[in-house]
Parts: structure tokens; C-alpha cells; sequence
């Protein structure tokens, strides 16, 4: 049986994830640490683990295989290095890094070491992305000329932010706000369908609601790549609704998703005349840190490379920084 441990519990995703490590069978969490001693005491507790009072004693634990990364954004860096120096496979939340630096210093190290790795891109096991993936490749839309994609939900008009999770609310802490949080997906989707670089980007952020000052909730980015292929994404915490989740137009085909129904128009592909829903979709792929766990215990998995995770942090800090200097950036990539 794999031993992991758990380091950091502060991600609003962690008891999701800890509901999914007690669950399996073939491995256990038999450590667990955090800043915050009571949130891991509690967590240990649910998961059968030992709580620790210092990560040391994760790391010089020769008997742990894995470790899960859920701890605050600014910890990211400190605590990667320090699996890479203890050679432990990780799970790393996302965003990998706080700017370009540490996230490509992180992914190189872990390259490096040869570590499996996985950070939280789930959406590229929806069935719908599946299909669109193989589409685009296979140029079923002929040239693509624009893309979009959209991640919002109505966060800080609910205050999902307001108590145990408020540190996600504090860029200082996170690196981001609404529009890093949530845009990182669609980031994430867009370099994925498109399997290129953007050349330059920018973006308008924006405060909205005033109910974590100092944090963005909301915003628009705009990518322009070296095909000519223009993209879009939406993301922030303030939507009511976010019907209209993708959208990509070619020179000889198009699909939308409304309300999580795909729409194709190709007159490469038999039948897709748009009019109806597309129904003839792959199986959904499991989740994002279910490959994680079936790849620390031997199954071959595709998992997210630690070059693309930084590079999706290189991208979202120039979009921070285009929406600031009202002007194009460049990623910085190394």
C-alpha cells in the first residue's frame, strides 16, 4: 500500500480531496500538516493520519511515497522544492506558482527529479473538451480564428470567501483574485485545444463589489497567438449565470456550449449542422487528482506536466500585468 501525506489543508478544494484519499483502498494518508495546528489535527482525524507539527517530519520520512499540495499559494514554492529534495511525487494545487519565477523554478526542479506530478486542470477530462481536442486536431474547423471560454460562478456575491476559505480572497496570499482563480481553467483549456504559445496578452480586471478589498472578482482576457488564432477568457466571482461556456469559429466549422450542450456546424463532420445538441460524446476522464492518486500507485495516467503548469502561471501574470500597464504583454517562458 502507497503512503502519502497531506501538507497544507487551507485549499477550498482539500475536503473534496479528503473525502477521496479515505475512500481508496490502495493507499493512506499517514501524515498530515498545516500552519494552522487545530485545521490539522481535524483533517488528520478524518483521514486516519498522524498530525504533525512541523513538515520536516513528512520529508524525512523515507516510507512517503506521495505528497498533496493544498496549502496557501504563497507556500507553493518552499514546500515544492522541499518534495523535490525529499523526492516525493506531488499533488499541487493551482495555481502552481505566485508569478513566472517560482513557477518555472518549481517545474524545472521537478522536471529535474523526475517526480510524478499532477496540479488540478480537471476540465480537460470533460467529455465535451475530449471531443473538441480531437476535433480541433484534426481540423475539423479548418483555421481557427477566435476562441473563448468562460469560468465564472457568483462567489462573492455569496460570500463563499468570507471566512475559512478568506485567504483566497487575498492576493497577497494567493496570488490572484476572482479573474486568476477561476481564469486559470479556461487558461488552461484554451493553451490545451490550441497546443501553442501566446505571443502577447492583456486583459481588464476588475473590483466589483468592494467585499474583499483589495481583490479582484472579476475580468476579460485577450491572447494572440502565433497562428494568427485570437482567444478569449472569461472569469470572475461575480456572475449570476454563465450560460455561454465556449465558443470556438473556424474558417469551415464552429461550436458553442450553452448551458453544457455542445453545438457544431462542420461540414467535415457528418451531421453537425448545428441545429441540435451533439450527443455522441466520449466518457467523462476521472478527475484531476483521481489520475494523481491511480498514478502514485502504478497506473499509467496522463497527468499535467509541471512545464505546462508553470506556463499557465506565466500567462495569467501577464495578464495581470497587461490589465495594469493598459497594454500587451509577453509571458515570460523559461
Amino acid at each position: 500500500m502507497k503512503k502519502l501525506a497531506l501538507v497544507g489543508c487551507g485549499h477550498i478544494h482539500t475536503p473534496n480531496f479528503v473525502n477521496k484519499m479515505a475512500a481508496r483502498k490502495d493507499l493512506k494518508v499517514v501524515k498530515v500538516w498545516d500552519h494552522n495546528e487545530d485545521r490539522a489535527k481535524a483533517t488528520a482525524e478524518k483521514l486516519g493520519g498522524q498530525s504533525v507539527d512541523c513538515h520536516c517530519r513528512i520529508w524525512e520520512d523515507p516510507s512517503i511515497d506521495a505528497v498533496v499540495i493544498c496549502s496557501e499559494t504563497n507556500k507553493h514554492e518552499d514546500l515544492v522544492l522541499r518534495a523535490v529534495n525529499a523526492k516525493k511525487h506531488m499533488y499541487v494545487e493551482k495555481p502552481l506558482g505566485f508569478a513566472s519565477s517560482d513557477a518555472w523554478k518549481m517545474a524545472n526542479a521537478i522536471e529535474d527529479a523526475n517526480l510524478l506530478f499532477q496540479t488540478g486542470y480537471f476540465m480537460r477530462g470533460q467529455p465535451i473538451h475530449i471531443l473538441l481536442k480531437k476535433l480541433v486536431k484534426d481540423g475539423a474547423f479548418g483555421k481557427i480564428t477566435r476562441l473563448r471560454h468562460s469560468n465564472c460562478h457568483s462567489g462573492s456575491l455569496g460570500g463563499w470567501f468570507d471566512t475559512e476559505w478568506r485567504w483566497m480572497a487575498n492576493p497577497t496570499i494567493a496570488g490572484c483574485g476572482g479573474f486568476g482563480d477561476l481564469g486559470t481553467h479556461s487558461l488552461d483549456i484554451i493553451l490545451w485545444l490550441l497546443d501553442q504559445v501566446p505571443t502577447a496578452v492583456t486583459a481588464s480586471i476588475q473590483e466589483v463589489t468592494g467585499r474583499y478589498p483589495g481583490c479582484d472578482e472579476t475580468g476579460e482576457g485577450l491572447l494572440q497567438f502565433p497562428d494568427g488564432t485570437i482567444a478569449t477568457l472569461a472569469a470572475g466571482w461575480v456572475d449570476v449565470q454563465n450560460p455561454v461556456q465556449l465558443i470556438i469559429s473556424g474558417t469551415e466549422g464552429h461550436a458553442h456550449v450553452n448551458n453544457g450542450q455542445l453545438f457544431i456546424t462542420s461540414k467535415n463532420i457528418p451531421g453537425a449542422d448545428g441545429k441540435s445538441p451533439w450527443t455522441d460524446l466520449p466518457e467523462i476522464e476521472p478527475h484531476a487528482f483521481d489520475l494523481f492518486l491511480d498514478g502514485v500507485v502504478g497506473k499509467k495516467v496522463k497527468l499535467v506536466s509541471p512545464r505546462e503548469a508553470a506556463l499557465r502561471s506565466a500567462v495569467m501574470e501577464a495578464l495581470y500585468q497587461g490589465a495594469k500597464a493598459h497594454a500587451w504583454k509577453a509571458p515570460k517562458l523559461r
